[in-house]
């Protein structure tokens, strides 16, 4: 069985307030995108992978991050869209060939081989699979001028990687194309088609990194790991 991992890096990273990328800063000693790949190309059930890059970044990605750390299973190097969920529809395009797909932010590099390994076993069976945290801390919703509690038994935080059967996940962005549809996520794209997402358990280690707080915190976790 053929499965791609389509990372995505074509974010703009404003919220870092730095001058360059958040998927190209330094982590380390390499780039933040860089620990993210080799994650999925040290991943034995991974063949191929495809990058989403801001547009006019592929030959930059190719010289600064594929090239220097000697990856061999990026298939190719995508110009994304005007914001994720186009960007993952571009990336998709060129999947066609392969059976499941794997989906991941590319400003995750702390994602563990394990939860690869979980999230696409559960894909195989399912057709799509999430992997997700729980809700520790008590959750407050408005109404109006006061709070809710909200019950955090059933509530989970949802991370990448998603993975799908990538015929599946396709037909989902066509569709939400087609309709005029945004979802903050790419599970949300096959829930409206009706069909269901298992949800994989993931580590807290798997952090976005949005904030140069974040930075601070990848380094940490990092740094614990490599001194294992």
């Amino acid at each position: 069985m053929t499965c791609a991992a389509l990372v995505t890096a074509a974010g703009l990273g404003k919220r870092m307030g730095s001058a360059a990328r958040k998927q190209y800063l330094d982590l380390k000693g390499r780039p933040v995108l860089a620990w993210t790949l080799s994650a999925f190309e040290s991943h034995p059930l991974i063949d191929l992978i495809v990058i989403t890059v801001p547009p006019g970044d592929e030959d930059f990605c190719l010289q600064t991050v594929v090239r220097p750390f000697n990856f061999e299973k990026i298939a190719n190097i995508v110009p994304g869209g005007s914001d994720r969920q186009a960007s993952v529809r571009l990336g998709l395009e060129g999947l066609v060939d392969t059976e499941l797909v794997v989906i991941h932010d590319g400003v995750r590099p702390l994602v563990s081989a394990y939860t690869i390994t979980k999230s696409i076993e559960a894909a195989k069976t399912s057709g799509a699979a999430v992997a997700c945290s729980a809700v520790r801390e008590t959750v407050k919703k408005r109404s109006g001028p006061y709070l809710m509690t909200i019950p955090r038994t059933d509530l989970l935080l949802a991370h990448t990687p998603q993975t799908f059967r990538t015929s599946l996940i396709i037909d989902a962005h066509r569709k939400a194309f087609e309709d005029g549809f945004n979802g903050t996520d790419d599970t949300v794209l096959v829930e409206r088609m009706g069909h269901p997402v298992v949800a994989v358990d993931d580590s807290d280690e798997n952090i976005k990194i949005t904030t140069p707080a974040d930075m601070v915190l990848a380094g940490i976790l990092l740094e614990a790991r490599m001194s294992e």
